[in-house]
Formats: C-alpha cells, structure tokens, sequence
C-alpha cells in the first residue's frame, strides 16, 4: 500500500487542486474584469430591495472598473460590452436615464449618452488606455454627480434626511417633464396641421388627422407591449427601431413643410391658394397629413410608455400618476393655445410659419434619429474638434443638435437642399402670380 509521506503528500496535492480550482474564479473577477451584466442581477446577489441612485452609481462603477481592466488587458471588444450593459443594464433599466431627463434636465441626459458613446468610440478606434480611463471616469463622475441630485444629497456617503421626499418629488417632476416635453413635439406637430387645415378651409381633412394621432396612441401601446414581449426594450434593438422611425418622420415633415411653403403667397391671390390646397387635399395630400400625425405622435408615444415602466415600478407610483396627469392638462391647453390663435394670424404668416415649424422639426428628428442610432450601436459616434464647442443645453437639445459629427453633417445638408429648394418655390411662385395676373387681365 502506499507510504503515510505518499499520502499525505497527495493529500496536499488534492487540496491545492481543490483550492485553486474555486481560486482561479475569484482571479478571473479580480484581474480579468468581470461583472454582473445587469442590475437585476447585481441587486438579486447584493439584496438591494429599496435602492439609492447612489446605490445604482456604485453598482455602475463595479462595471465601470471592469471595462477600464478589461481595455487594460487589451481586449477593446469586452471594454466595448461592458460599458454597453453600464448603459442598457443599468442606465436604462433603472430608469435612471428616465428620472434625471425629467428632474435634472432632457439636456443632461442626453449629455450623459454620449459620453457612454464616446467611451465606446474609444474601444472602436483603439484608443490609448489613458484616453479610455479618462473618458470613463468622466462618465463615472457624471453619473455620481446626478445620483446625489435625484437622492438630495450633498455627497455619496451622506444619505440626508430628506431622501425620500426628495424620490418623491424626482418622481413628480420627471414624469411631469417627461409626458410634456416628448407630447409637446408630437402636439406641436398634430395642432399645426389641424390648424393648416381649418385655416385654408378644409375642415373635413382633419378627421383623418386625428385618426392617425389616435392610431399613433394605440400604436404605441402595442409596440412597447411588443418591445417588452421580445426582450427588446432598453435594448440596442429599441434605439434602432426609434432611430429609423424619427428619419421616416424626416422625410414626411420635409415633404409636408415643402407642400405648405408652396401655399404661402400674398394675400393677393389668397383665393387661389385656397383652391390648390383643396385640390391638393382632395387628390391624397390628406393621407401625407395624416401620416405625419401619426409617426409624430407614434414615434413619441411609444418612448413615453417606456419611459414610465421603471417608474411605476418604483416606491412612489402615486405622485408618477400625478406628474402624467398634469403633464397631459397642460398639452390640452398648449394644443388649445395652437388650435384658436392660429385662426387670429394672416394667411401668408401662417402658412410660412407653418412651413418653417415643419422644418424645424424635420431638422430635430434628423438629429434625434442619427443620434438614436448611435446609441443603437448602428454608428461609432464621430466627434470632430470643430464640433466640440457645441454647449448641451434645452434649446439645442429640443432642436435635435448635437456635438456630433454624423448628425450635424446630415443637417447640414438638410439646410443646404431646403435653401436651394426654396429658390426653387420662389421661382415657381412668380410663375403662379404671373398666371393670376393673366388670368385678372383675360376677365376684364
């Protein structure tokens, strides 16, 4: 048999083996940065039942740590994925992304998912780690500095006495902000064709125009149902499906401004203004308006819905039922406000007005989609130093403008086609005014 020596050094053998068969784990986790994927997953293994934002920052800075290892080992691809769940994870999932858009700013959080893209064009464009942990920690400090707004406290370790009613009004105010500022876009857009409509006195057009909104709702419901059903939401696949349909609302906005500058000359020819755009309508330009309706209030809808699943999940339901409510009297009112004073502005103005709107919103959702996509992973986001000078603030956050390069280059050339098209309708509008007068001097 053998020796107690061979024995025992076998013994020993064995246990080292065992030993370091449940120590080469713990090495991978340490030194080979990996990480819980989601937040459900981490809060599942850390028992986080009624978390903190700060207690969703430093599970994001586990993440975050890891993909700064991970770059470190050379693998951009995993430092790519890494902060890739940093962001659908947890930024979104937690609706984090949802509550400071709504209590700190739309701005800020669109500030906060670029800079998640700008630590993924790093990882793309094989940047240097020192670049990398820079920008990562700048996405680290960001995220930090808006879980001590949303949890009212002055620091990280100073919880304060005020935390919960500060969640409690977080929650007010962001489903407040939020249900206003994505239903004013779609409003702004479904008032303003309501209003084009009874004003060149094609009253009946308008039901189509409300069925699209109304399909746009119902739409909406049955896409974020879907987008739940298919493991989609807060996904890569969701951004995608945002991103393409704000460029087919491009489109369509683009062809509806161009049609409503079209009916904008002088009050001298009014009359035949209103008879072309009744031609117009007849012959299917009613379908157009209808489907702009719908994409504007579809495309905002459907987010929105989104948007308020993490928070009706949360502790304070009460006051995100309140915020929806309020949010929804006051776009009563906005389209109201739009409905009736549009009728008050003369033909010309109005129609012009209606035109530049239009564009305007074209230009937004240009910016917005290309945006979306990006985050969708689509695109690797470009930022050139000529663009890095653009602030983050409300008016170019409404206005779809970004310190990015994809979306301000395809603007531009939005801008450039508009100018050489409106030429265009100047000279095509001479030749209408021509043909009245003619017309004026064969009556005579």
């Amino acid at each position: 048999m053998f020796k107690k020596k061979t024995i025992k050094r076998y013994s020993l053998m064995l246990m080292a083996a065992v030993v370091l068969m449940f120590a080469l784990p713990v090495v991978s986790l340490a030194e080979g940065g990996e990480y819980l994927a989601t937040w459900k997953e981490y809060s599942e293994a850390n028992g986080k039942e009624n978390p903190t934002w700060n207690d969703v920052a430093d599970a994001m800075d586990l993440v975050f740590e890891s993909a700064k290892e991970i770059y470190r080992a050379g693998d951009s691809d995993g430092a790519y994925n890494a902060v890739n769940a940093g962001y659908y994870g947890y930024y979104e999932t937690t609706g984090f992304e949802r509550t400071a858009m709504g209590y700190i700013a739309g701005s800020r959080k669109t500030e906060v998912e670029l800079q998640f893209a700008t630590c993924k064009a790093v990882t793309k464009n094989g940047g240097s780690v020192d670049e990398f942990d820079q920008e990562v920690a700048k996405l680290q400090d960001m995220i930090r500095t808006d879980a001590n707004i949303l949890d009212g406290t002055s620091d990280s370790n100073d919880e304060g006495s005020g935390g919960g009613r500060s969640a409690a009004v977080a929650a007010f105010v962001a489903c407040f902000t939020i249900i206003l500022r994505e239903g004013f876009e779609a409003i702004l857009v479904v008032g303003a064709i309501i209003a084009y409509l009874l004003k060149s006195g094609n009253k009946t057009s308008t039901k189509p125009v409300y069925i699209g909104a109304i399909l746009g709702v119902v739409l909406s419901f049955i896409s974020a149902w879907l987008l739940n059903l298919l493991k989609l939401s807060n996904s890569a696949s969701q951004e995608v499906i945002e991103g393409v349909t704000a460029l087919i609302a491009v489109v369509v906005l683009y062809w509806v401004s161009n049609w409503m500058v079209s009916k904008s000359e002088s009050e001298a020819w009014s009359a035949y203004i209103k008879s072309k755009v009744a031609s117009s309508t007849e012959k299917g330009s009613s379908f157009a308006l209808a489907f702009t309706a719908f994409l504007a209030v579809f495309r905002e809808g459907a987010e929105v819905i989104l948007f308020y699943q993490p928070m009706l999940a949360g502790d304070h339901i009460n006051m995100v039922w309140l915020g929806f409510g309020v949010g929804c009297v006051c776009l009563v009112f906005v389209y109201l406000a739009i409905r009736f004073a549009s009728l008050r502005i003369p033909l010309k103005p109005f129609f012009l007005g209606t035109s530049i709107l239009m564009f305007i919103m074209s230009i937004a959702f240009l910016g917005s989609g290309i945006k979306e996509l990006i985050e969708g992973n689509v695109f690797t986001m470009w930022t050139p130093s000529w663009a890095a000078w653009i602030p983050s603030n409300s008016v170019l956050e409404v206005l779809g403008i970004y310190p990015c390069g994809q979306t301000l280059i395809a603007q531009l050339i939005l801008l450039v086609v508009t100018i050489v098209v409106f030429v265009a309708q100047l000279n095509r509008n001479k030749k209408i005014r021509q043909e009245l007068a003619n017309e004026n001097a064969d009556s005579k």
